[in-house]
């Protein structure tokens, strides 16, 4: 009865785990990317190398060194066609370091199925929140007293 990563207020197991487990397929380029956000936090790299278009996929992943994922706020998605697009910011903890990775991500429709080929950053930022700000991580506690 876990909430699921990706922020949607929904059960885990009715919203991202049954894209990772491959029950089903992504609809939309909205469901893939919160769905690859979800196997980020999960550290799932089958799932997201499987969802990577094999024109930019990666041989491989190492996960070894990733942040500690804790939010994701959708900002736009849009899909014209076999095209979409989904701006997002995602929050992550590396260290003490509170960060925010800003993007706006590109999908690909082939042969039904939607997959991530790429994506622009936007102006890195990163930083650590104030003692009494709400800690980014969405638990509704003020930092001093979640993740600092």
């Amino acid at each position: 009865m876990k909430p699921c990563p990706c922020r949607s207020k929904r059960l885990f197991a009715t919203c991202c785990e049954p894209f990772l487990s491959g029950i089903k397929a992504a609809q939309s380029p909205l469901e893939l990317m919160r769905s690859r956000f979800s196997a980020y936090v999960n550290q799932d790299v089958d799932y997201l190398l499987h969802t990577w278009d094999p024109s930019t996929r990666p041989k491989s992943l190492d996960m070894a060194q990733s942040p500690q994922w804790l939010d994701l706020q959708i900002i736009t998605s849009s899909c014209h066609g076999n095209d979409g697009v989904v701006e997002f910011k995602a929050t992550y903890l590396q260290g003490k370091t509170i960060g925010v990775l800003h993007e706006t991500s590109r999908f690909m429709l082939q042969q039904n199925l939607w997959f991530y080929v790429d994506g622009d950053l936007h102006e890195p930022q990163a930083g650590k929140p104030g003692r009494n700000s709400p800690c980014p991580c969405g638990s509704g506690v003020k930092f001093k007293r979640c993740c600092m």
